[in-house]
């Protein structure tokens, strides 16, 4: 093939015009430990830090890539492009990492040239080095990425001679298409990411359900994913040979889904990228759509069950110790009324009757405390570990048969698959409802429509296509590869924004043929995917950055133009790579399997022309016609013009000489290479926020408004200044120093001086809430101690609110955080007109006042509009809002058919168990006035309280307190009176009475304080629970009231008796929701999660104990031991009569701060932190998820 230089020139480096920087990485740990560091690594002047970070964290080689390096000499190859070795006769040679992002374009360039002159690819030398400098020209410009694969794999054996011994794969010798198992590791690199296999209903042979397991881990382990249609497998019902019935589908499932559990637990940090595919009448198909419905259920049940057993086992326990009978009775519940209520209690909430049994047994044997495990919904956690269903995509195959028979309320049979006989009959719109039940409850199954995807199909002849790779864009044969290329739309546009089709069809041509090469190159993890890889040498081109093109050219992706642009620019991709393809092919020869799907092959071109050209029937062989290109829709009318002739071309050629590829395009959803090309979306997908916090070099974040914003706001007319005001109303003006409410002066007045001024102004900058920069770590300690008048307790609380406790209101602050950290919307924004708002539409709510997102209709729209246009598929989330129904479900299902989409995967805001809800965080503070605009008034509160104490009294013994007792006395000030709350404990360490002492009080409120807490003592040692009195008795309004001073805990209470059943909730019945700070700073806290153990500020470890037990309780016998989290004991006191304290066993529960989800989510992420880096910055990408700060992805790209 001739190859033109359309970027660079001949005898100069590719480089010449490039300017590159030095740059520097790193990955932490939670806890903050260093897992990998790299500096001083050159990347090109233009690369994000995002970028820079991707590049050297997952792409650079991390060993072998030695320094000294020399060609090797072989037969017919250029000495230019000789594979090199390490030159072992150096003296100086080492061998260590790459670090130069240089080193890693010459290395997948030249791999590609080396294996494309081997194979006769290029014409002449000429044109193999203009490939060499195109290409790598292309990739340091971030006009086009391959799929990871390609990055780890690609070139290591050419460039640095790294080799290794076979992994038990397989290629074809282009040479004499033999079919051959690799000796070498890395000679012929494995570059294809996507991989459908197939299975059949055999239990341990080859191609059996055993074997696919190892298949499907040889493919999980070195990354890349997979997906299988398991229709094969006999449902459950059906007959074994050897008599009794079959185990069924969902059992094998199972199976696999733990096998891809454990292989992402002992190899990688990402869950295994794994899709389940399963027809729609399978006999087992109504179990398979509840799989994950009835899993996530029993996640929930688990952590509801383990928490409710946990706090009633534990008060059963106790009211068998907390009781002043004679022997065995305690133990009794008919003499032991305390010990009868919370059995009948537990009881009532099912905890099973052998755990009450057996925690009465318990404490018989002398136990006072039980470790009862519990959970959270976590995705990771162990209560998702537990269930099965959680490490793959499952979707269905569904026929135009069975979607018609939906539509005419007809019976739908389920087949059984050993003699096709009818296993059962069913209303087909009742398995329909359960479909959208399951998606509208857990976001699966999706839906591929089979015979829509095998209209399209370009091999019928060879077999039908019946499953998908996991992220659903690759559809074609089973037991078959696609290796994957996007390119970066925004790059190719021009000045006056329209589309340079020139070297777009330029970049598409080179990118076909570096993609029909690494078919020729690869090697595969099987024979059969090796045999049928080669004969049908499937493609994946597509592009990324689609939102991004359509915002900076001012067009709404939900419009008639925006949508006509993605049919055009598919139109073109995809035409261009055809026409490629039979150039190919003029050359090397069609597909080995083309001659027996030639008729079909041309009639799905000529399918594909029709679309183009914008008819509206006349379709060969479709069941539902596609959504044709408009091109009266499009203002650039150079695009349409060339979208539409490329179609000629690709045909007439195609007629000509064949076509090299089966397929030659997919739309994928670019996550990692999305990011390496600093793209502002992915894929097809709209862009999900209006402001973007960039990385910066030396940490933290620096946040921007989306770089296409300004471009649009330039289409759209708005003049300099009109921009300038609208990107600050969106990402804020950076300062406090012209804000309303809370500026430069109101703080003098507050205290600050120009130095601590200066401090906050610098660390605005980097905020998106100014609550953010009002703590010690931004003023200083001593500032905030001597000046401001807080209180260490205040400041070392993680939800303390320095502008609340400086005297501002929430208003106030409000109004000033929009000026300083800006909206991140432009709803609302001055100048913008109401009929733009539209181009800035996201997927999701933008900002904390954002209300506008793109509807359910317009992703499915985009996807018909590019479809027609695609050989495979489109990977793509259609976001729903939380408020979506299954009916919604449905029809946006039927809606995808109805347009002729090949799939659709749903996600409604909250349909995971283990992801916050959006739309909580759009809640209004004007919900607190609501809340207290509808609060009882005292007189109501008084009687209602009185009502409930009465009815809180239990009649039984009275479990007196000992004589000699252990509790607290917390000092606090309410409202300005001081408040001394006494607590009496039983040995267990439950409440057994309190005493309430007001300093300079009045006689009365004094002494009606003292007796209302003897009465409330009494109570409690006849067995009234603590809840009931805190139910009682918190949010009662009265005075004194107000801000509380000198408790850690709680910060503001409505009455004296708030506070006191606030603290005694906090303390004694673990209550932290009627908390207002978390307990990070308790004095005697010895570590928190990484830092279990670790000592504060070198205290030793003696000081720390006395500060919880008392010298005068203990009289003197207080040898203790400290046992650290590291199991090493430091001892004190006298040996002989050891007491050893330990740190308790702490909860399994881990739940993250609110904020931090809530931070995360209105900065458009998911809210869910990342497996691999632990960033809370997790995206819906295509049908799955990826890190915009490490790049991880859980998908196979």
């Amino acid at each position: 093939m001739k190859i033109n230089r359309e970027f660079t020139k001949n005898s100069k480096s590719p480089y010449e015009n490039i300017k590159f920087k030095k740059a520097s990485t790193e990955i932490l740990n939670p806890d903050g430990s260093l897992v990998f560091k790299l500096e001083n690594f050159e990347v090109p002047e233009g690369w994000s830090q995002v970028a820079s970070d991707i590049l050297s964290q997952k792409y650079f080689r991390k060993a072998g890539v030695p320094n000294k390096l020399k060609r090797t000499e072989e037969k017919n190859i250029p000495p230019w492009l000789s594979p090199r070795v390490a030159d072992e006769e150096s003296e100086d040679l080492s061998f260590s990492s790459e670090k130069n992002s240089q080193q890693v374009f010459d290395r997948l360039a030249g791999a590609w040239t080396y294996w494309g002159w081997k194979g006769n690819y290029f014409s002449s030398e000429e044109d193999a080095k203009a490939f060499f400098d195109e290409v790598r020209y292309m990739l340091a410009m971030q006009m086009v990425a391959p799929n990871s694969p390609q990055w780890f794999n690609t070139g290591l054996h050419w460039a640095y001679g790294i080799d290794g011994p076979s992994q038990g794969h397989f290629y074809v010798d282009h040479e004499n298409s033999k079919l051959t198992r690799s000796v070498s590791s890395y000679e012929r690199p494995q570059p294809h990411a996507c991989f459908i296999q197939s299975i059949n209903d055999d239990l341990v042979n080859d191609g059996g359900i055993m074997d696919l397991w190892v298949r499907e881990a040889r493919l999980f382990k070195y990354g890349s994913g997979t997906g299988t249609n398991f229709s094969n497998l006999r449902g459950a019902s059906e007959g074994l040979s050897g008599g009794g019935k079959s185990s069924g589908l969902m059992s094998f499932l199972k199976i696999g889904d733990r096998a891809a559990g454990a292989i992402k637990s002992g190899g990688t940090t990402r869950r295994a990228a794994k899709m389940v595919v399963v027809d729609i009448d399978h006999p087992d198909i109504e179990e398979f759509i509840k799989w994950k419905v009835t899993e996530e259920q029993k996640v929930a049940a688990l952590v509801a069950g383990s928490k409710i057993c946990a706090k009633h086992l534990k008060k059963i326990m106790n009211a068998c110790h907390n009781c002043e009978a004679d022997g065995e009775s305690c133990f009794d519940p008919n003499k032991n009324p305390a010990l009868k209520r919370e059995i009948i209690e537990a009881r009532k909430n099912e905890v099973s009757e052998n755990y009450i049994q057996r925690i009465i047994h318990f404490a018989k044997q002398g136990y006072k405390s039980i470790e009862f495990e519990t959970y959270n919904t976590d995705w990771d956690s162990e209560a998702y570990v537990t269930v099965s269903g959680q490490n793959s995509n499952n979707s269905i195959r569904v026929t135009d048969d069975f979607i018609n028979a939906v539509i005419d309320d007809k019976d739908w049979n389920l087949i059984n698959r050993t003699d096709n006989s009818i296993n059962k009959t069913i209303k087909a719109k009742d398995l329909w409802d359960e479909v959208g039940y399951s998606a509208w409850s857990c976001a699966d199954p999706g839906i591929q429509f089979h015979t829509t995807i095998n209209d399209w199909h370009t091999c019928p002849e060879s077999g039908e296509i019946r499953a998908s790779n996991p992220c659903s864009e690759y559809m074609f044969l089973d037991n078959t590869a696609c290796n994957l290329a996007s390119l970066n739309l925004i790059t190719f546009m021009n000045e006056d924004k329209c589309l340079n089709t020139h070297l777009f069809k330029h970049a598409v041509r080179i990118w076909t043929l570096i993609l029909e090469i690494s078919v020729m190159m690869a090697q595969f993890p099987s024979k059969e995917i090796a045999k049928l890889s080669y004969e049908y040498r499937t493609l994946g081109l597509g592009y990324a950055n689609l939102g991004g093109y359509l915002m900076s050219k001012g067009i709404s992706y939900d419009s008639d133009e925006g949508r006509s642009n993605c049919a055009a620019l598919t139109s073109l991709m995809t035409g261009t790579s055809y026409a490629t393809s039979a150039e190919i092919a003029s050359q090397q020869g069609p597909f080995p399997g083309y001659q027996q799907n030639a008729k079909s092959m041309l009639k799905v071109i000529r399918n594909h022309k029709r679309a183009a050209y914008g008819f509206n029937d006349e379709y060969e062989g479709l069941h539902v016609n596609p959504v044709p290109f408009v091109i009266e829709d499009l203002r650039d009318t150079k695009l349409g013009i060339e979208a539409q002739k490329i179609w000629d071309e690709a045909y007439q050629q195609g007629q000509k000489s064949g076509y090299r590829n089966a397929q030659t395009t997919v739309i994928a959803p670019t996550g990692t290479i999305g990011l390496v090309m600093d793209c502002d979306t992915t894929g097809i997908e709209p862009d999900f926020a209006m402001v973007k916090f960039k990385k910066l070099a030396g940490g933290g974040y620096f946040k921007i408004i989306n770089r296409t914003v300004p471009k649009a706001l330039e289409q759209l007319q708005y003049t300099e200044n009109e921009v300038s005001e609208i990107i600050a109303y969106a990402v804020g003006h950076g300062t406090l120093k012209e804000s309303p409410c809370i500026n430069h002066e109101t703080l003098k007045a507050k205290g600050f001086t120009e130095i601590e001024l200066e401090l906050l102004e610098q660390n605005l900058r980097n905020v998106f809430d100014i609550r953010f920069s009002f703590n010690e770590f931004t003023l200083g300690r001593d500032f905030c101690l001597e000046k401001l008048n807080l209180n260490k307790e205040q400041l070392s609380d993680m939800n303390f609110n320095m502008l609340s406790a400086l005297g501002f209101s929430n208003d106030e602050i409000e109004e000033a955080n929009i000026y300083c950290c800006g909206t991140m919307t432009l709803e609302g924004s001055p100048h913008v007109k109401d009929d733009h708002l539209s181009v800035f539409d996201c997927a999701n709510p933008c900002g904390r006042i954002g209300k506008r997102f793109l509807s359910v209709e317009s992703h499915i729209r985009m996807m018909a509009a590019a479809q027609p246009f695609i050989s495979g598929a489109i990977s793509k989330t259609i976001n729903m809002p939380s408020d979506a129904n299954v009916e919604d479900c449905m029809e946006a299902y039927l809606l995808s058919w109805r347009l002729g989409t090949k799939a659709n995967a749903l996600y409604r805001d909250g349909s995971k168990l283990s992801q916050p809800l959006a739309s909580k965080l759009i809640e209004d503070e004007s919900m607190k006035d609501d809340i207290l605009a509808n609060e009882p008034s005292p007189a109501e509160k008084t009687i209602t309280v009185a009502k409930e104490a009465a009815q809180s009294i239990v009649y039984g013994s009275r479990n007196k307190v000992p004589d000699r007792r252990k509790g607290y006395i917390q000092k606090a000030i309410v409202g300005g009176h001081k408040v001394y709350l006494h607590t009496g404990e039983y040995e267990d360490g439950n409440l057994g009475e309190i005493f309430i002492d007001m300093h300079k009080e009045g006689a009365f409120l004094r002494s009606l304080m003292n007796n209302f807490a003897i009465a409330i003592s009494i109570g409690l040692q006849y067995g009234v629970p603590l809840e009931e009195y805190v139910e009682a008795y918190t949010f009662t309004r009265f005075d004194p009231a107000g801000v509380v001073q000198g408790n850690n805990r709680i910060k503001n209470a409505t009455s004296i008796l708030d506070y006191v059943f606030r603290e005694l909730a906090v303390s004694y019945l673990g209550r932290n929701d009627l908390a207002h700070a978390d307990n990070t700073d308790v004095d005697f806290s010895l570590g928190t999660g990484a830092d279990e153990g670790a000592l504060k500020n070198n205290e030793i470890p003696w000081k720390l104990v006395k500060k919880m037990s008392s010298q005068g309780y203990l009289r003197g016998q207080d040898n203790l031991m400290v046992i650290n989290s590291d199991s090493s004991a430091a001892h004190y006191g006298n040996p002989e009569q050891e007491l050893s304290a330990t740190t308790p066993t702490s909860s399994s529960i881990t739940e993250q701060p609110l904020n931090r989800v809530q931070a995360a989510k209105m900065m458009g992420y998911e809210g869910d932190a990342c497996p691999e880096c632990s960033s809370f910055t997790l995206l819906r990408n295509g049908t799955c998820l990826k890190c915009d700060t490490c790049g991880a992805t859980t998908g196979c790209s």
